[in-house]
């Protein structure tokens, strides 16, 4: 098992804290530092399996102006194994995981069980941008992935989910003020574009699927 510096295991405790007391102001407005810190991790992970971009990074590729901490990926469900060669390749690049070194804790611990995991730019001390990486977890995000795309309007190398699924999951199930107002700026942005049948069709398999499922659990 490999161990952490000195210098990370301490930063970790300290995220750890600040984040419970919400003394750190994580976010970064700086659309240029989000989009070349997404490029270059979405290139190295695509060497390794299939990818997706989601939820508010969409919208802030297109444009929007607000601040985040963090841009969502979700990755196909890919073996131990992979993931490993993946996190090294992560590693070898200049990214670090804030929970922890060991790919086999990350994947055993964290992304098996339904969570997450998060990757920094090593030199940047634990401090924002970052990406938070989950596995996909049911049919809803395999059909996200499988119907990836790229959106030649963020002029960005990056595979994101659709539009319609953006729209869909922030309007059904995210729904904070700020998830709706991403929705209502990619509208405006493909208004012209926006498949209405097939955004209601993913909000239907929502409630069915993902919102069912919480509920029982």
């Amino acid at each position: 098992m490999s161990f952490p510096t000195p210098r990370i295991y301490y930063f970790r405790k300290y995220y750890k804290l600040a984040s419970s007391l919400k003394i750190m102001k994580r976010e970064i407005e700086d659309k240029t530092i989000l989009d070349k810190f997404a490029e270059q991790f979405c290139s190295i992970v695509e060497r390794h399996c299939k990818y997706i971009v989601c939820s508010g990074f969409v919208a802030i590729a297109h444009g929007r102006s607000r601040g985040t901490e963090d841009i969502d990926m979700i990755l196909e469900r890919v073996k131990e194994e992979n993931f490993i060669e993946l996190h090294e390749d992560l590693v070898k690049n200049g990214f670090v995981c804030v929970q922890s070194d060991d790919p086999k804790i990350l994947f055993k611990e964290y992304l098996t069980k339904k969570g997450s995991i998060r990757y920094v730019w090593k030199d940047e001390g634990f401090f924002p941008p970052e990406m938070e990486v989950k596995l996909a977890k049911d049919e809803l995000d395999n059909e996200q992935i499988k119907n990836r795309i790229k959106l030649p309007l963020t002029k960005l190398n990056i595979y994101f989910s659709s539009i319609e699924n953006n729209i869909a999951f922030k309007e059904e199930l995210l729904r904070s003020d700020k998830d709706m107002e991403d929705a209502r700026h990619l509208r405006i942005i493909y208004k012209e574009k926006i498949d209405e049948n097939e955004i209601n069709r993913i909000k239907e398999k929502i409630k069915k699927i993902r919102i069912k499922n919480e509920r029982i659990a």
